[in-house]
Order: C-alpha cells, then sequence, then structure tokens
C-alpha cells in the first residue's frame, strides 16, 4: 500500500512563516565605534610662571622681625662687626602677581600696613587704575600715576620724590621706614628679584617696609634698643620713636622689602636699589613691539620711573 505523506508545512505557510521571521529578527547591529584616541603624552599643563609654581603651596613668614632675623643669619658674615646693628620694619604680607600688576600688587601689600582693617582688593586697585587711565594691562609706568593711585585707593596721604633716593632723599626715606611707613620702589628686577641694571628693560615695583641700619659703635643703648634673642649683635627697634634713632650715624644702609614675584622679604643695599632706581630708561624693546598696549606717560619710562619713589603716610 502506498501512503502519502502530505508535507507539514505548505510552500505558503513556510513563505509566511520566512516574512514573520524576517519582520519580527531586530536588524543586524553595528559594529562598535573604535576606541577613543589616546591622549597626546604631555607634561602636567600648566599657565604658572616659574615664580607662581614656586610659591603654591607655600605661606609667607609673618611678623615684623621673624623672616628678618632669617635672612640676617643666613648672612651673618657680611656684616661689618665695627658696626652697631638697628633692624626696624613693620609686616607687610605677601601676594603674588598674576601679570604685569607688580605695581599694583605692591600697593596692595602697603595697604595693609596703612589701614590693615580697610583694604581694598588688587581686583579693586585694578579697576579703579583702568577707570583712570593709568594703565592698560595692569602696568604701571609712573610713579605720578602711583602716587594718585594711592591716594584713590587708600585714602592716604602720599608724597613722590625725584632726583633719586640718595642724599637729602636717603635721609627722607629712612626717617620714613623708620616710622614704620612704607615706600613704593620702581627698580630693574634681576632673575632672582635683586636690583640690577637693565636701562628699565626688567622695570618692577617693591614695597619697602623696613631698614637695616649699622650706626657707629655706642650710638644706641639696649635699654632704647634691646638686643635680638638670637642675634647678639643685633638691637630691635620696637617702640622706640625715630626721634632716638639718629641717622646721620649710619654707616651701612640696607632696606627690607617685598615684590609680587616672591613671598619672602629681601635685603638690599640702599645703593644698590639706588642705583637701580636712577637708570630705568626705556621699556624693553621686545615688549614694546609685542603688538600688545600700555600706557607710557609722556617722556616714557626714564620721565615716568626714573630716580622716583613714592611714601605713603598711615
Amino acid at each position: 500500500m502506498l501512503c502519502h505523506y502530505s508535507p507539514l508545512y505548505s510552500h505558503s505557510s513556510l513563505t509566511g512563516q520566512k516574512r514573520i521571521m524576517s519582520e519580527v529578527l531586530p536588524p543586524p547591529q553595528l559594529p562598535p565605534p573604535p576606541p577613543p584616541a589616546p591622549a597626546p603624552a604631555t607634561s602636567v599643563p600648566s599657565k604658572k610662571k616659574l615664580y607662581q609654581a614656586i610659591a603654591e603651596g607655600k605661606a609667607p613668614v609673618e611678623g615684623d622681625f621673624e623672616e628678618a632675623r632669617l635672612l640676617l643669619t643666613q648672612r651673618e658674615c657680611s656684616f661689618r662687626k665695627d658696626l652697631q646693628w638697628v633692624l626696624c620694619n613693620k609686616y607687610v604680607p605677601s601676594l603674588i602677581q598674576d601679570g604685569p600688576k607688580c605695581g599694583l600688587v605692591a600697593l596692595w601689600m602697603a595697604a595693609h600696613l596703612l589701614k590693615p582693617a580697610k583694604t581694598t582688593s588688587v581686583e579693586k586697585i585694578l579697576q579703579t587704575a583702568l577707570e583712570k587711565g593709568y594703565t592698560a594691562q595692569g602696568e604701571m609706568f609712573s610713579a605720578a600715576d602711583m602716587a594718585q593711585l594711592a591716594q584713590e585707593v587708600c585714602g592716604c596721604r602720599v608724597q613722590r620724590l625725584s632726583c633719586g633716593m640718595m642724599g637729602d632723599n636717603a635721609a627722607r626715606i629712612l626717617k620714613h621706614l623708620t616710622e614704620g611707613q612704607p615706600i613704593l620702589i620702581p627698580y630693574d628686577e634681576d632673575f632672582n628679584h635683586e636690583p640690577c641694571v637693565r636701562q628699565g628693560h626688567k622695570a618692577h615695583w617693591a614695597v619697602a617696609s623696613g631698614v637695616l641700619l649699622g650706626l657707629v659703635q655706642g650710638t644706641v643703648t639696649g635699654k632704647l634698643f634691646p638686643t635680638d634673642p638670637t642675634l647678639s649683635w643685633l638691637h630691635l627697634s620696637e617702640d622706640s620713636t625715630p626721634a632716638e634713632l639718629p641717622l646721620d650715624a649710619a654707616e651701612e644702609v640696607y632696606i627690607l622689602a617685598k615684590q609680587g614675584k616672591s613671598l619672602r622679604y629681601q635685603l638690599w643695599k640702599l645703593e644698590t636699589v639706588a642705583q637701580s632706581n636712577a637708570q630705568l630708561k626705556e621699556m624693553d624693546p621686545q615688549r614694546a613691539t609685542d603688538g600688545t598696549h600700555y600706557v607710557l606717560p609722556p617722556g616714557g619710562v626714564e620721565e615716568g620711573l626714573a630716580g622716583q619713589v613714592v611714601l605713603l603716610y598711615s
């Protein structure tokens, strides 16, 4: 007997099934995207200047005499043993500048000594300088403008000295510093922030807040000027009045100053600063042609800065 087997699925049903399957199955997946390109191997990105990187995470040594004492200890052998040494200083805080704002930062430091309870911000000082037309980028190439700015932002009396830092002006500067008042000084800055002679190409501002005087032996007594507890050859001017300090007996003079590229005080010979201050002649030619706008007074850097300092009075 022949048996006839009918197919389990007819052609039509298979066709339908294929159509259903084609409708149900998802489309094939796209290949995964390629992995992201590896980041270029570079050092830690930073736009900080070297002096900013050095100061980052550090704090200044505070106090009228604390850091000065460290400086004198390191350089003890450089001071004449036949003189009496008297240190006068009023602490000013440190601030690292951002951009060409050395003069504005020096003024900010001085303002803390004048009116610590009413100190304004560097941003406010910059804004005032911009509004008055004293600066374009934060630079200050005019001691006259700096004096006006100090009056406006600090509300203090200001005296601008010209004709250099020696002679009669040296006596005024020493008297001012021994009275605990700050002085703004333009000078040429060397790689280590010390004064140098670059014809104004490295023009910079510092604030002086103290002075170290080498006086003729027997000029002062320990009663009026107590001996430092760690340096037996050093006398401190703490509560003494300036009238008690005979400045005409000074044979060697150093000033204690800060500037916006270091947290530390620096000790400079008065003659060295005076020489740097007197020869500020012109802007760095490379800077003058870099396409950036700067505010220069009539007569340029020489007329604006050379031989000039700004005394601030509380």
